[in-house]
């Protein structure tokens, strides 16, 4: 008798395309991975309104949802319309309240307003915004991952997240989180699986570590 596999779906980070996940591998007896791509969103769309709208894409019953960066705030707020075999949220925040002061910051002032997103053409800029660090030498590698340069996107994703209302962490998320992040600066304050010298990118560049253990996180 064949084994039911579990489907696990992937959203990346702001602005990212699935890419970002090329390395991710698990057990095909297993697993099937599935991977989600960013939406245009709509005029003045609240984030549950696209996360709502994201969930069509679900196509299997009780899935894994996995997240990175905003794509973790996203997958959160999918999880509040469909029933999940579990939620993981890689490089990302639980709650507001785990913001760095500087998001926190913008949102009192509103200074997020005034970004200039219509420079998004530029892929430093993007990997600035998306991946928290300025790319020279590394040009060439982003302008494989990061490939939403929508500017009325970026807009409503920057505010998304500087706005994010969430209160109390959902119990079920499981966060992973690289110690040397930038973007979220270690922000589950240990309530978390700390990855050692993960930075943002990590599951990019760390992705062994999530080959390793991404099979046990799903099965207990």
């Amino acid at each position: 008798m064949s084994q039911i596999l579990i489907h696990v779906y992937m959203m990346p980070g702001m602005a990212a395309n699935p890419s970002i996940f090329e390395n991710i591998e698990l057990p095909k007896d297993q697993f099937a991975i599935h991977l989600l791509e960013w939406l245009i969103p709509l005029k003045d769309e609240l984030l549950s309104d696209y996360a709502k709208r994201m969930t069509l894409k679900i196509t299997h019953k009780n899935p894994v949802l996995l997240g990175v960066s905003f794509g973790g705030i996203l997958v959160q707020e999918m999880s509040k319309h469909i029933k999940l075999k579990k939620l993981l949220v890689v490089s990302s925040v639980k709650t507001k309240h785990e913001l760095p002061k500087k998001m926190k910051l913008a949102r009192k002032t509103k200074a997020y307003k005034l970004l200039p997103t219509q420079l998004v053409s530029s892929i430093d800029v993007l990997a600035k915004y998306a991946f928290g660090e300025t790319i020279v030498k590394r040009i060439e590698l982003y302008q494989k991952y990061l490939s939403v340069n929508d500017k009325s996107y970026l807009d409503w994703a920057i505010e998304q997240i500087v706005c994010w209302d969430q209160e109390k962490a959902l119990p079920e998320a499981i966060h992973i989180h690289g110690e040397k992040d930038s973007v979220f600066p270690h922000s589950c304050l240990g309530d978390c699986i700390t990855v050692k010298n993960g930075t943002h990118i990590m599951i990019i560049n760390k992705y062994k570590w999530f080959n390793e253990n991404l099979p046990r996180l799903i099965l207990n």
